[in-house]
This record gives structure tokens, C-alpha cells and sequence, in this order.
């Protein structure tokens, strides 16, 4: 099968890629593979067999076998995206397994499939390089390891149907599977201390449901596992019913106050640079944790600049939060980053943000002048010395000057600023930034989907700034206008989100090269979770909050927390969890060694907190 196209699709999308062969099987030389396909309208029927014509058994692990599933998850042009693309959500959960694909745009109909027969334990991918970020490859299934005994064969089965969403997909992943199992959590990522329920609502009549095998009762229809975190780490639930067997992952994560503590003293006592070269003295640098060392080099993503500023605007928050107001260590190593950033980073009369230690701007990046009008906006809460404010306001509109209002950047602090502004009583550079943030806004207005290609043709981190500028200028101007157009926004990056019970998905963003540009393994593949996820948790938070929408303030606090185990409780982090079993062969399922950029989570976390405090 090298086409599925909808009936009634008003672009003819054809959901499968053309250069993977749909069902194509591959197994150890001892076994043989094959797939046989039947089509009933809009359903198809797959049907998986695995021989074993030996005269011996065959035990195979998780990666034995891998059966193609070719969807066309790639980043072209932003209107080919839109009409012909899709998202990806993949749950291999044993018995109880899934694909809610969703089409870029958001237009029904979507393509879903239910595993009926057999069990997945999880899945690979098969990547073009040659397209770097924009490709995210082709699906490799993995049946669970099993026995396969001489002369055996073992069957998989599974349904392709079309749906009209992630609502209407769970609904007939019941309808399609007599044997399914609904599976969620309250929270994904917990505290210690909090309560959380896992439950359990099989599509049958269940004799007996067990979580870790225990019994639990059950109230009409759904069957609760009520617990208080207690344990950090990752803990895996097994679940079953009847004989159905899938599993629910959730992590317990240290309290953020302490995390953020214990980060921040890493920052200073190991990732920032004291060493022989003058320009980077000062410096928070990306750090390795396998030899226990600083990392700089000239390469963008690894250099003394960019990305890594959110290491300053961490520890400048934390400073002026409750939590690290009195600590000395700290406040030297920032009062030392301060001055870096403003001998090599940031020329604080013209608001020029250079890419690089020396003020070295041979690469020009609209991406690096909102992250340093952050960290001086920040400074200023912490030191109350308005030249700060000062500096951010010029940096601001030198990013107009240099093209922003045809940009998307990431994490543009609009309110941010414009709030410390109105504290300081500045008036006229409020006014003339609002100006530039409206006609950025009226620009996003007019292209509606029609995003630019930035360093990838389209991507999560492309739509949540389109959705957060039109937000803060509504909450800036009160004009009905933008908050329609954010609307329309929300509905595009809302379907980067998984759905998954697994804490590295659910309402994590599909993200798939980060790991590649930042991180040491150099991993083009799914990174669940990266940091730059909680932008759209960020966008769904302001949304919640200007809308009383109780449902994406929930969901805002999902996203954000999915990021927290970046971080870990001994300070050290990660830039990276390349999610998937393998990527073209090499090893997954690791966070990647090198800490870089991945504060920014951390900080939008501990920002959010502290704003929501201030309110109460």
C-alpha cells in the first residue's frame, strides 16, 4: 500500500510518504515477516505475520522486529504543511497501543489506528538526513519481546481509521477495540507530597483490574489508583485487565524552589568559566557531564552566547524570588555574568545583541535580542538600576529595526517588559514599544498560517510566538482582534501536544532536532521532552488567564511541569531525551550528556509560580 487518501478530503492528502513501504517487515534471518492489507472504505485492515520456519525457538527483544509505518510527519512550506502534513502521536503501550495522527492545519479528517491483536512495546525511526530538521522519518513499530517457537507463526493486527480529533480518536479507539483500555493520570509529573489518581477504564466488562498487581475496586465503570508522590524518579505502573496488559509512566520531581536551588549553585560552582581566555570570563557555558567539564566552541549552538543567556536569566529570577534573595555565591556569579554579557554580548547604548563572545556577529540572529532584553528586564527586578530597563527598551527596538516584525521570535517579553516599565512610571517608551508590538502583531494577523520558514521550515517553536505576541498585544490594547487571531493560533500549536499516559508526552510538543544541534550524542529524533515545550504552555497559560479557560490553565500547568525532568535533583541537566529505541540505528532512550540551553524550562516554571503568587 503506497496511498491513503480520505474520502471526501478536501486536499486529497495522502497520509503515507512515499519513499518507506508501508508494513514492509524486518526480522532476524531465522524468522520471515509479512504484511497483508485489506481495505473496507475509509478503514484499513493490517494484519502482521511473524513465522519461525527453524527447528529451534526464537526469543526476541524489544527491537527484534520493526514494522514500517510511513506517515507524512515532515516540515515543508507552511501551506503544504497545513493541507498535507501531520503530526504524529504514537503510544506503543503492550496490548494497548495507538497513532492519533493530525493533520498541521487541524482539518478533519485525521488518521488513527488501534492495535487489536498483539502487543508493541515501543517504537524507532528511520530518518533522511539529507533533509536535517525538517524530516522526522519514518515510524519503525517494535513488537513486544516474545517467544516465537519452531515452526510457529505469531500474528499482529491493526485498524486504520479516520477521525475528526483527539477527542473523537479515543472514542473510537473503544468502538474499534473490544479489549481497549483508557488509561490517565491527574499528573504526569508530581511533587513530592502531592495526591494523584491514575485511572483505569477498560471498554469491557473487567473481571478483575490490577495496577502493580493490585486489586482495584471499582466505581462506575472506572477503576482509581489514589497515591501521594513520594519517591523522585520515574515510576512505571503495569497495568491490567482481564489479561490486557499496558502500563501508565509518571515522575516525581523535586519541589521547584529546591530545584531551582540546586541548579542555580551548579551553574555557579561548575558552568560558569574561569579560566585563561579573557573574553570568556564570566561566561555560563553549556557543560558535559560525562568528563566533568565546561564545553566552548565557535559552532553556534555551543558557543558563549545565544540559547545559553537563559543560564543568567534563571539565576537573576531565582535572586529575586523569596527562595535566593540572601545567597552571596550566587549573587557574585551573576554580578561576574553581568559584566560578560555586557563586555562581549550586548552593547547596551545601541541595544545590539551580538551572537557570540568578542561581540562577534559574523552569523545574524533575530532569535538572540529578545532573550537578552529578558535577562536585562530581569535585572532590573532584581537590582531596580533603570538603566537596565533602559537597555531592554533599546535592544527592543534595535530587533525592530533589524526585521522583528516579520520574525516569530521565541519568547519575546513583552509584558514583561511593559510591566517593569509601568512600575518605573516610563511612560514614553511604553508607548513607543507598543506601537512596534502592535504593527508585529497586525503583521502576524495578515499571514494567519501562512508562517515563514525560520531555522526550521515549520515548527511548534514558530507557532507558539505567533499565538503569545498576538496575546500580549490583546492584553496590552483589549482589541477583540487579536485575541480571535491567537485563537486561531492556539487551534494550530495545540496539535504539536501528545495525549499519551507517559510523562515524556503528554502535553509535550513534538520536537525532533534538538538534540542534534545542541547536544553531544548529535541525535537527529523525537526529543520528549524538550525545553522548548513549555512555550506552549506558556501561550496556553496567558490564554487561561485572559479568558478564564480553567481547561488550558490545567493544561498550561501539564506542559510546563512535562520539561522539569531536564533537571535533575543534584542540580546537573539535560539539553535532550531522545525518546525513541533507535534512530537509524543508534541507541535511544538517553538524556543526552551535555547540559546547554535547557534553563528556560526551569525558568518559565518558576516565573509562572511566583507571578501566580503575587496575584493571590
Amino acid at each position: 500500500m503506497r496511498e491513503l487518501i480520505f474520502s471526501n478530503d478536501p486536499y486529497g492528502m495522502n497520509w503515507l510518504r512515499e519513499d518507506f513501504a508501508y508494513g514492509e517487515v524486518k526480522c532476524p534471518k531465522e524468522l520471515c515477516g509479512s504484511a497483508t492489507s485489506k481495505k473496507d472504505g475509509d478503514k484499513v485492515y493490517t494484519k502482521i505475520t511473524i513465522s519461525n520456519p527453524g527447528r529451534k525457538p526464537y526469543f526476541t527483544d524489544k527491537t527484534s522486529i520493526s514494522i514500517a509505518f510511513p506517515l507524512a510527519d515532515k516540515y515543508e512550506g507552511s501551506k503544504i504543511c497545513m493541507e498535507q502534513r501531520c503530526h504524529t502521536h504514537i503510544f506503543c503501550g503492550g496490548d494497548i497501543s495507538y497513532i492519533c495522527a493530525l493533520r498541521m492545519g487541524g482539518e478533519a479528517p485525521h488518521l488513527g489506528m488501534v492495535l487489536t491483536k498483539g502487543s508493541l512495546s515501543g517504537y524507532s525511526i528511520e530518518r533522511n538526513l539529507v533533509s536535517r530538521s525538517n524530516d522526522r522519518g519514518c515510524f519503525l513499530l517494535h513488537p513486544s519481546p516474545m517467544e516465537i517457537k519452531a515452526g510457529e507463526s505469531v500474528t499482529l493486527e491493526w485498524m486504520i481509521f479516520r477521525h475528526e480529533g483527539k477527542e473523537d480518536f479515543f472514542r473510537k479507539l473503544s468502538q474499534y477495540c473490544p479489549h481497549f483500555v483508557t488509561v490517565r493520570a491527574d499528573r504526569y509529573v508530581l511533587f513530592p507530597g502531592e495526591k494523584n489518581v491514575l485511572r483505569v477504564c477498560p471498554a469491557f466488562a473487567a473481571g478483575q483490574v490490577t495496577v502493580d498487581g493490585r486489586k482495584l475496586p471499582e466505581v462506575n465503570g472506572e477503576y482509581r489508583l489514589e497515591y501521594t508522590a513520594q519517591e523522585i524518579g520515574e515510576k512505571v505502573f503495569e497495568i491490567q485487565a482481564d489479561g490486557v496488559r499496558t502500563w501508565c509512566r509518571t515522575y516525581v520531581q523535586e519541589s521547584v524552589e529546591k530545584l531551582a536551588g540546586k541548579r542555580c549553585i551548579f551553574l555557579a560552582e561548575h558552568q560558569q568559566y574561569h579560566g585563561g581566555t579573557r573574553e570568556l570570563e564570566g561566561a555560563y557555558l553549556a557543560y558535559d557531564n560525562e568528563e566533568e567539564m565546561c564545553i566552548y566552541r565557535p559552532e553556534n549552538d555551543y558557543n558563549g552566547g545565544r540559547e545559553r543567556i537563559g543560564m543568567g536569566v534563571l539565576l537573576t529570577r531565582y535572586l529575586s524570588g523569596r527562595s535566593g534573595k540572601e545567597n552571596p555565591l550566587l549573587r557574585d556569579s551573576l554580578d561576574t555574568y553581568r559584566e560578560y554579557v555586557l563586555r562581549e554580548l550586548v552593547d547596551s547604548d545601541t541595544g545590539k545583541v551580538y551572537n557570540d563572545m568578542g561581540r562577534d556577529d559574523s552569523y545574524q540572529r533575530l532569535y538572540n535580542a529578545p532573550w537578552a532584553a529578558t535577562f536585562f528586564t530581569e535585572q532590573y527586578r532584581l537590582r531596580k538600576d533603570e538603566e537596565d530597563l533602559l537597555c531592554a527598551c533599546r535592544i527592543m527596538k534595535r530587533f525592530y529595526e533589524e526585521g522583528g516584525k516579520d520574525f516569530y521570535p521565541i519568547d519575546l517579553p513583552i509584558l514583561l517588559l511593559d510591566g517593569e516599565l509601568a512600575h518605573a512610571g516610563m511612560e514614553a517608551e511604553r508607548e513607543e514599544l507598543c506601537i512596534l508590538y502592535r504593527e508585529h502583531a497586525d503583521r502576524i494577523c495578515e499571514r494567519d498560517t501562512g508562517y515563514p520558514a525560520s531555522e526550521v521550515n515549520y515548527e511548534q517553536s514558530i507557532v507558539a510566538p505567533a499565538a503569545d505576541i498576538l496575546l500580549s498585544v490583546y492584553a496590552l490594547t483589549e482589541e477583540e482582534k487579536y485575541l480571535t487571531a491567537a485563537e486561531r493560533q492556539i487551534q494550530v500549536l495545540e496539535l504539536f501536544n501528545g495525549m499519551q499516559p507517559d510523562y515524556h508526552l503528554y502535553e509535550a510538543a513534538i520536537r525532533h532536532w534538538d538534540g542534534y544541534w545542541f547536544g553531544k550524542r548529535r541525535y537527529f529524533g523525537d526529543t520528549f521532552p524538550h525545553y522548548w515545550s513549555a512555550l506552549t504552555g506558556n501561550v496556553f497559560e496567558r490564554y487561561g488567564r485572559l479568558t478564564g479557560n480553567s481547561r488550558c490553565l490545567e493544561r498550561a500547568e501539564n506542559a510546563r511541569r512535562a520539561v522539569l525532568p531536564m533537571i535533575f535533583a543534584d542540580g546537573r541537566a539535560s539539553c535532550a531525551y531522545i525518546y525513541p529505541f533507535k534512530i537509524n540505528g543508534r541507541e535511544g532512550e538517553f538524556y543526552d550528556p551535555y547540559a546547554n540551553d535547557q534553563d528556560w524550562g526551569l525558568y518559565f516554571y518558576l516565573k509562572n509560580k511566583e507571578e501566580k503568587s503575587e496575584k493571590i
